[in-house]
């Protein structure tokens, strides 16, 4: 038999179990949801501070989440979220967005993923690894229900 039609094969059984898998094995807590709601949030780069503010935003499982990220220092950054597949660099004094949906509850830490130095910030010493923050992703449905 031929190698591509082998690989083809492959592809075509593992694609269907996926398609199985997400159908009838998941679980209902487990399945992406959306909840339609767009959480708009503005993250700072503070100046000469090596820190997001602020460094904790809440979220339901299933909201979208618009991030305006701002870089205050004269030089670059950059913001990761791990959990959610995002990186993107945040040029010296500048704006970027990204846009996500939390589709999992739990603790989610975003950071800088560019090495961007260190200082002295009210006679502490602080670095590119204090940047950090995190996302409180939260169920849907309250406790209480």
């Amino acid at each position: 038999m031929n190698k591509y039609a082998i690989l083809i094969i492959i592809g075509v059984l593992i694609l269907g179990f996926g398609v199985f898998y997400r159908t009838f094995l998941l679980s209902d807590e487990a399945k992406p949801v959306t909840t339609g709601k767009i959480r708009e949030v503005t993250i700072i780069a503070k100046k000469d501070e090596w820190r997001f503010v602020p460094e904790v935003i809440e979220a339901e499982r299933g909201d979208k989440i618009v991030i305006t990220a701002v870089n205050e220092d004269d030089y670059d950054h950059g913001i990761a979220i791990d959990a959610f597949g995002q990186s993107q660099r945040m040029p010296a004094r500048s704006t970027i967005k990204m846009e996500f949906v939390v589709t999992q509850e739990g603790e989610f830490p975003f950071y800088c993923s560019v090495p961007c130095g260190e200082g002295e910030v009210d006679g502490k010493h602080r670095t590119h690894f204090d940047m950090i923050g995190k996302i409180e992703v939260r169920s849907m449905v309250s406790p209480t229900q």
